[in-house]
């Protein structure tokens, strides 16, 4: 720059000498400048400088020229001085920053183990992209709705981070990512002219995310699962869920959805053929059935309007309700039709406990609705004690634990059927779990555990903390109206009840069962059944679901019970042991 300056004030010098020269030295007048006048003008284009005659640059011109020129002068002057000498130090130290540059040193995300120790979740290093640690899963089927899956890192076509967190996109990954999500650290990394690394320096060390232990038993969700695959490949089901929860503090032993996704393949993302698939798959292998697939739950409810019966005094537990077959309701508008609600068999007198064991239809329709001479719930008090017992709500954990489902009542109806008016027939139905009833396995076995415990309803875990007490809310249902209904479920299996397939020789099992029917045709059912063990001093209550089958096959959820209750008593027998 200086070089540069020192040249153009020599040829600026140079030139003004020379013309200063030229204009001392010019004295002769030309002619034409004499007798140049108006009457002998040529036609010239004065606006194209036609005609006129060339004259020196005037010595004003000269000098505001050479100032200005001289000003600027000044000033390249003066900037180089300040650059080089003022605060030369200054930049010499920002250039030789810029050799240096900051790094971030990925943390590994915390592990995943299951109940036993076994890990679920891990890192591991790969040497084709060594900047972070990948996410490996436990391959076992049945964890994947529980685990989940992440998105790793984002960087852009020059290699520059842009996003720098881990994001847990589904399951545990998700709802505790910020206790397993690590701290980056920090460092800084001096490179020559090329960029080729000449030290490193470490700012900031990495920290890894916490550890988390889960409540599942990774061997029973793998074995749940295959039992329900099974099923379903041989008897037409379309999917299926399982629950099995610790009666005493909420923790989830076991949570299987069927079908599910694959962990590694969402995580690792390479194959977005595979991905694809999954997304059309029409069995929605993304949907966690388990919390929030809503499903018409049948007889399942039975207990919990026997409890409702009991409590409103609506009826003795001792009390028989004849079962011929169905019962006929008078049509007022037509008295030659009347509406007959059918059982699913004839009963004919059973008690409360009774009616619990072969689940009669009449005897629910009766002392839900009321019939003759005797009183029954009412809508309202059948949604009041059903929501007693966590249904029609969310279960607490946020969007972990699922759906809210629904309680068909005299204002649901109203919303979804353009106004109709709610009738006796609805409290009938929605008193055997059938109409607009929709509930998730995980309600239904928070339900079935405050049966078993007595009444209180949990707060379902599926993280162990052992030092946090267990979080849940007393029902106010009398101690013996629980007994009553523990008894009627006992006898289920025990008294050549529905649930007579749990009938084991080294556990004692209260159940229930039941059958939804699906659509006008009815042509498909969801099988269900729940229940408790050990009947006398219960530990864990269970739900499983066979989602969609055949309205005529006689195999389904209790099946996929039993036979994990035999698989629990050889391989994990500790599970079925009373509480102390």
């Amino acid at each position: 720059l200086q070089i540069l300056t020192i040249y153009m004030l020599q040829k600026f010098l140079k030139w003004f000498s020379s013309r200063r020269v030229a204009l001392r030295g010019k004295k002769e007048i030309n002619p034409d400048e004499i007798f140049l006048d108006s009457s002998n003008l040529p036609q010239f284009d004065r606006h194209q400088f036609e005609g006129r005659l060339e004259r020196p640059i005037s010595r004003r011109t000269v000098l505001v020229l050479g100032g200005a020129l001289f000003l600027t002068l000044v000033v390249l002057l003066g900037k180089t001085f300040a650059l080089q000498i003022t605060e030369g130090e200054r930049y010499a130290k920002q250039s030789e920053q810029n050799r240096l540059r900051h790094t971030l040193i990925f943390g590994s995300r915390g592990i995943f183990y299951d109940r036993t120790g076994t890990p679920l979740a891990w890192n591991v290093v790969d040497s084709a992209e060594p900047e972070f640690s990948r996410r490996k899963y436990l391959g076992d089927d049945g964890l994947a709705h529980v685990l989940g899956f992440i998105k790793y890192p984002s960087k852009d076509k020059a290699g520059f981070y842009y996003k720098v967190d881990f994001e847990g996109l589904a399951g545990v990954e998700k709802y505790y990512n910020e206790y397993v999500v690590p701290s980056h650290g920090l460092k800084i990394v001096e490179t020559d002219a090329r960029g080729r690394v000449q030290s490193e320096s470490v700012l900031k060390p990495p920290r890894d995310g916490e550890n988390a232990t889960l409540t599942i038993d990774a061997r029973l969700q793998r074995k749940l699962y295959e039992l329900m695959a099974s099923l379903a490949k041989e008897r037409g089901f379309q999917g299926g869920a399982a629950v099995i929860m610790n009666v005493r503090n909420g923790e989830l032993l076991s949570l299987v959805s069927f079908p599910e996704y694959d962990s590694q393949l969402l995580t690792d993302g390479s194959d977005a053929e595979s991905i694809t698939r999954a997304f059309e798959d029409p069995q929605k292998p993304f949907l966690n059935r388990a919390t929030d697939g809503l499903y018409t739950p049948g007889s399942i409810v039975k207990p919990f309007i026997a409890l409702a019966a009991l409590e409103e005094g609506v009826i003795v537990p001792e009390k028989e309700i004849i079962s011929t077959g169905s019962i006929s309701v008078p049509n007022p508008f037509d008295p030659g039709k009347p509406s007959v609600f059918k059982d699913w068999k004839a009963h004919g007198p059973v008690d409360m406990r009774r009616a619990l064991a072969v689940s009669s239809d009449v005897y629910f329709y009766v002392v839900g609705g009321g019939f003759e001479g005797q009183k029954g719930l009412g809508i309202a008090n059948i949604e009041k004690y059903m929501r007693l017992f966590g249904f029609g709500e969310e279960p607490p954990g946020g969007d972990l634990f699922g759906s809210a489902g629904v309680i068909p009542t005299p204002a649901w109806k109203r919303a979804n059927f353009d106004g109709e008016a709610w009738r006796l027939g609805n409290t009938y139905h929605t008193a055997i779990g059938q109409y607009g009833f929709q509930v998730t396995p995980i309600q239904v076995v928070r339900a079935v555990a405050a049966i078993a415990n007595g009444g209180k309803l949990l707060e379902p875990r599926i993280v162990r903390e052992p030092k946090v007490p267990p979080a849940y809310s007393v029902l106010p249902i009398q101690t013996n109206s629980f007994e009553v209904v523990r008894e009627g479920m006992r006898d289920a299996v025990e008294g050549g009840g529905t649930a007579s397939g749990l009938l084991l020789p080294d556990i004692r099992v209260a159940g229930k069962t039941g059958t939804a029917e699906l659509g006008v045709s009815k042509k498909f059912v969801h099988s269900w059944v729940a229940g408790f063990f050990p009947y006398e001093k219960p530990v864990y209550a269970f739900a499983v679901i066979m989602e969609k089958g055949p309205s005529g096959n006689a195999i389904g959820a209790t099946f996929v019970a039993r036979q994990l209750l035999l698989w629990m008593s050889i391989y994990t027998p500790e599970y079925l042991k009373s509480a102390d």
